[in-house]
């Protein structure tokens, strides 16, 4: 496996953004005048496109990542399905709405439209280059906005691989999906710079600085900050299936997931059986084969300090310890017990491959604990009962039921969270509205005599009607 490629950040000039974002403005006019259909054509264009040059994405994926091929494959794959979804149904979600105009408006047909925004500025993460950039860029193209892309330093030449494919196929459409290399401060001068909306994933923090940036312009934003995600397993669980995705929330692509598993609450009654099946399900994994590497030098130190404080403030290692630490990037498993509530490594997104486990009475603390965080993304519950009630209780924007992470894979749903993990959804027919802004119409049709209760002149009987009106519709006296 090729190491990830950590790199410094890239220069990108006050001309540099100035000529992207002239070439979307211009570009946007046409774009947002395409029918959805034609717009449908081109995203469907694209999406053929990537997968034709699959080896070549994957491979630039891997060498800026460290992901194995599988875990890039599948990123792949699953970037491609919430882009063809956002192409097939932004039509079916974004045509205008007939709503009824009520008594007082009655002569007038009432429609809601929605209309682009027009340049939609992307800030992308480096944990899923492909993945989480596709979703929101799909929706915000399919929903007739152009856009300028700026993808985490460290996956540049992957944000480019998109960008290069969608002009290829798509030569027509110069300018409507246009590259921003660059690092904090590109993003902080698209923040700044006046376009209609910017959408961004990454840490709480830098989404609080996007926020302060975006609020001088009065640029609204869409904002997915991460999580500290809770699995609980139930007493009636499937506990070896518990186990299974367990393993696979917590470890796949080195934990580096924003809504993976950071935190374990096991009712005491299967405790030991579910240690026992987690343990032995991760005896055999190792970083830089099962799964890849660290893609920061930085993230490798936020992982480093939350083990050791942890540690040292009564944490016990069930799976690894200090020798999980191979090399640069490279971290096998980590799985501690017995770490107090109030320690780093549980109030905060350690975003490494590390999971901290606490048995508790039952489901009510769990449920209690899971939400005893600033975060607020994601959750999964075990349970073979499955009361659509706990789902209910978790303040979360997305929970999985005997599943992990099942709500990522399925295109039609939101992504996004609460709280300290922002706000804003992209995905689905939520992601689709959040690209464009409503407009309501109305249109007179009938000229009624009720009319005169919104003239000026108006006739003798207007305040008579209108406390009849309000007598006979809202109550007497």
């Amino acid at each position: 496996m090729p190491p990830p490629a950590w790199k410094a950040d890239i220069d990108v000039t006050t001309s540099d953004l100035d000529r992207v974002l002239t070439g979307c403005r211009t570009a946007a006019a046409h774009w947002g005048s395409l029918s959805f259909g034609e717009r449908e054509r081109q995203l469907r264009r694209w999406a053929n496109e990537l997968a034709r040059s699959r080896a070549d994405v994957i491979a630039t994926v891997r060498e800026e990542t460290g992901k194995p091929q599988a875990d890039a494959e599948l990123e792949l794959l699953v970037g491609l399905e919430h882009l063809t979804w956002s192409a097939r149904h932004a039509g079916r979600t974004l045509r205008p709405r007939r709503v009824s105009p009520g008594i007082l408006a009655a002569e007038h047909q009432a429609r809601v439209e929605r209309r682009p925004l027009g340049v939609v500025g992307v800030i992308g993460p480096w944990n899923y280059p492909v993945l989480t950039p596709l979703g929101v860029l799909a929706g915000a193209l399919a929903a007739g906005n152009t856009v300028v892309f700026k993808p985490s330093e460290y996956t540049t030449e992957t944000g480019r691989a998109l960008v290069e494919a969608f002009d290829r196929a798509n030569p027509e459409s110069a300018d409507v999906l246009r590259l921003l290399p660059g690092g904090a401060e590109a993003g902080e001068a698209l923040c700044r710079a006046g376009v209609d909306k910017v959408a961004f994933t990454g840490s709480t923090r830098t989404g609080q600085a996007v926020m302060a940036a975006c609020a001088d312009t009065l640029t609204p934003v869409v904002l997915e900050c991460g999580g500290n995600d809770a699995l609980i397993v139930a007493e009636d669980a499937d506990v070896r299936a518990a186990a299974r995705a367990a393993a696979w929330g917590a470890f796949s692509n080195a934990g580096q997931t924003c809504a993976g598993v950071e935190r374990i609450y096991v009712v005491q009654s299967v405790g030991e059986q579910f240690l026992a099946a987690l343990t032995a399900e991760l005896a055999p994994v190792r970083a830089g084969h099962h799964y890849g590497r660290l893609t920061t030098p930085q993230q490798e130190k936020v992982v480093r300090v939350h083990v050791e404080d942890a540690a040292a403030n009564g944490g016990r290692f069930l799976v690894g310890g200090p020798e999980s630490f191979r090399g640069p990037g490279l971290v096998d498993p980590v799985v501690l017990t017995d770490v107090p509530e109030d320690r780093p490594a549980v109030q905060e997104e350690t975003f490494g491959p590390v999971v901290v486990v606490r048995l508790v009475r039952d489901l009510d603390e769990g449920i209690a604990r899971a939400n005893a965080v600033p975060q607020a993304l994601g959750a999964a519950v075990f349970s073979r009962s499955a009361d659509p009630s706990v789902a209910r209780r978790l303040r979360a924007g997305m929970v999985s039921v005997n599943g992990i992470l099942t709500f990522a894979g399925v295109p039609g749903l939101p992504f996004g969270g609460n709280g300290a993990s922002g706000f804003g959804r992209v995905h689905g027919r939520e992601g689709l509205m959040e690209f464009t802004s409503a407009q309501a119409v109305t249109a007179r049709r009938l000229h009624l005599t009720g009319s005169g209760l919104t003239r000026l002149r108006s006739p003798w009987w207007k305040h008579r009607a209108l406390r009849a009106l309000i007598r006979l519709r809202h109550g007497r006296d």
